[in-house]
């Protein structure tokens, strides 16, 4: 069993899609498809610069996305594949899910780009800039993640965001809490605690205005059972209802990223290859999560064709 898989935020740089776009205009269509419905020329900001407003998360999260998208529909148009009989599941990192949804028909591209626009925008205005911080803590499985995260909270909010992989887990919470989460990590046995890059504290609590503002933008958007299951982030469960969906949707915005449970309870139910989207990134993680998986990462033209030969 195969499920195609796609990254989340942190996976953006300048340059994506621009080797894509100059050899496929399958992909070329997919950027102007996405550019048009945010009004923007977000294509030229991926593939130029500056790279801190692609680094925004308004930004972000719709361009990872199109990379994704783009790279997908250069596999299905020009290598005559259908998701639908390729894949058994589709899965995505935090806004990847939201990609997993466009690719398996669920969502529209127009309508995905929207949302993610929306998303970022909301995430970001949550909590006010420098009031929460991100940190991954490295050689930490969730048990002591969440030991170090309850130690540091001190009555602030300091959760597990991101469950990635048994060597690396993702907390989230108020900047405070998140410096001193880092500063106990190795006595409760992380090899070390390092603060993210990003500018909002992702997938915790904090993060329940932007819950709020997806969950009226979802309630309007149209959203068609997918192709295949779609393995939720805060399940770990396959989901197909709608109206589940758009649930999860919204609850995936404060609660935690289940990916190494997604990865194993796929692999109970016999998947054993991944397919992952835009990126380099899930790939390895899928690896560590379940080291007898076949797990492949396609970004370019090459990888597309090597791909083709093995589906």
């Amino acid at each position: 069993m195969r499920a195609f898989i796609f990254p989340g935020q942190g996976s953006q740089g300048v340059g994506m899609g621009q080797m894509l776009a100059a050899a496929s205009p399958v992909a070329r269509e997919v950027f102007q498809e996405v550019d048009e419905a945010l009004g923007q020329n977000l294509f030229r900001m991926m593939t130029d610069g500056p790279r801190d407003e692609l680094l925004l998360t308004e930004n972000a999260q719709p361009a990872i996305m199109a990379n994704a998208i783009a790279t997908l529909r250069v596999l299905e148009r020009e290598g005559g594949v259908r998701l639908a009989e390729k894949a058994d599941f589709v899965a995505g990192h935090s806004l990847g899910e939201y990609t997993a949804l466009c690719a398996a028909g669920a969502i529209d591209l127009a309508t995905t780009a929207r949302l993610l626009r929306l998303r970022g925008q909301a995430m970001q205005a949550a909590v006010p800039v420098g009031g929460g911080a991100m940190a991954a803590l490295l050689g930490a499985d969730l048990e002591k993640a969440q030991a170090i995260a309850a130690a540091a909270a001190q009555g602030e909010v300091c959760t597990v965001a991101n469950d990635n992989d048994p060597t690396q887990v993702v907390i989230s919470g108020a900047t405070g809490a998140i410096d001193r989460a880092i500063a106990l990590a190795k006595e409760h046995g992380a090899k070390r605690g390092i603060k993210l890059p990003v500018s909002a504290p992702f997938h915790c609590p904090l993060m329940q205005p932007a819950a709020d503002a997806m969950e009226e933008a979802l309630a309007t958007a149209r959203i068609a059972a997918p192709l295949v299951p779609l393995y939720a982030n805060v399940t770990a469960e396959p989901v197909s209802d709608p109206d589940a969906i758009r649930r999860l949707l919204v609850e995936q915005v404060t609660e935690m990223v289940r990916w190494r449970e997604s990865v194993l309870a796929m692999t109970a139910v016999g998947v054993d290859r991944y397919v992952e989207f835009g990126c380099k990134v899930l790939g390895p993680m899928v690896k560590r999560i379940s080291p007898d998986a076949d797990a492949v990462s396609v970004v370019s033209m090459d990888d597309v064709e090597q791909l083709l030969k093995h589906l």
